[in-house]
């Protein structure tokens, strides 16, 4: 009889520039089973991230770089099939993973358990997951949009941009979007609800900011950085702030892209603050309290985009750096619950 399984995705080698699929490689190993205290988690979906593309990297930076032959790390949900701990049985459904792997040994307290007829369960990985945290902590944190304030959110259409979206919506702000293509721009409009969405390959961005935004800007989510960054800072009100959440435009770049002169911040007393959701732990379970009823009622309207294997992660990451997604990206490692 053969013993059975587990897959796991380690890093090869690590990528110069945007990343390859052969920087990556599946492995297959005997299943590992938990010792005294542990549960093993069948993984059913992956949360893939623009972070991810940060802990490949060598470079100093808030989360420990992945090891040449390391697991890939990124958070997953699943189900219990084996437990030695008393705090979670087997046919318990958790978030809260660690890895690219089908399986996964963990300790329980790292672990949440979630109710199987709540939201749904690929939810607790977007709209109330990191994503919709990150959002959430940026806006009550950082942001803090308040009835007539011009709020602008890049990356308007993923996972992050747009519960952040929603979010200064029901705060009273006019909310302008910037999305890549005509059918994001349209779910942010019709389905997000924001008041207006530009699309970033138009030829004349400038002049689509200012026409999106006459009155300027007082809040800006950034999620994307390069040159775009530089357009949205020339257009920042008096006492604007700045959520400075993630620059996925720069992520792949070899070298640091010139910085814009900050003297418009001393000139517009404007505040921009770095914004790592894993400071603000406390905001997770907060979040999930406020959020899950909208999300069962339908009122915070979320997308998610689902690629099927956990072969197919190295390729997924790759396409949620270069925008390919559409909504929060995730990995279908295995089946439901039963």
């Amino acid at each position: 009889m053969t013993d059975p399984t587990m897959t796991s995705i380690v890093l090869r080698k690590r990528p110069v520039g945007e990343p390859r699929v052969d920087d990556f490689e599946v492995l297959q190993r005997p299943l590992v089973h938990p010792g005294p205290g542990q549960v093993l988690v069948r993984v059913i979906f992956l949360s893939i991230d623009p972070y991810m593309r940060g802990r490949l990297s060598e470079a100093k930076s808030y989360a420990e770089p992945i090891q040449i032959g390391g697991i890939m790390g990124g958070e997953g949900l699943g189900e219990v099939i084996a437990s030695r701990s008393p705090d979670l049985v087997v046919g318990d459904v958790v978030v809260g993973t660690r890895f690219w792997q089908s399986h996964v040994v963990a300790d329980p307290k790292q672990l949440v358990k979630l109710d199987r007829h709540g939201p749904p369960l690929a939810s607790y990985l977007g709209v109330l997951g990191m994503p919709g945290t990150t959002a959430y902590s940026g806006m009550t944190d950082i942001g803090q949009p308040k009835a007539g304030e011009t709020v602008l959110i890049s990356a308007a259409s993923g996972a992050v941009g747009s519960v952040a979206g929603q979010l200064a919506k029901r705060a009273g702000a006019r909310v302008v979007g910037i999305a890549g293509g005509a059918d994001k721009c349209l779910f942010v409009q019709e389905t997000l609800g924001f008041d207006a969405c530009i699309d970033h390959r138009v030829v004349d961005l400038k002049g689509a900011l200012d026409e999106a935004c006459p009155n300027g800007i007082d809040v800006y989510f950034e999620n994307v950085g390069g040159d775009l960054q530089r357009l949205v800072f020339a257009r920042l009100n008096p006492f604007a702030r700045v959520i400075m959440c993630g620059m996925v435009a720069e992520y792949n770049d070899t070298s640091p892209r010139p910085g814009p002169n900050l003297m418009f911040v001393v000139r517009n007393r404007v505040r921009i603050e770095g914004l790592i959701v894993s400071d603000k732990m406390h905001r997770f379970a907060e979040w999930r309290a406020l959020a899950a009823p909208w999300v069962m009622e339908g009122s915070l309207k979320y997308r998610e985009d689902i690629i099927d294997g956990l072969e197919n992660a190295p390729s997924a990451l790759i396409g949620l750096l270069s925008g390919r997604n559409f909504g929060k990206l995730l990995v279908r490692v295995g089946p439901d619950p039963a």
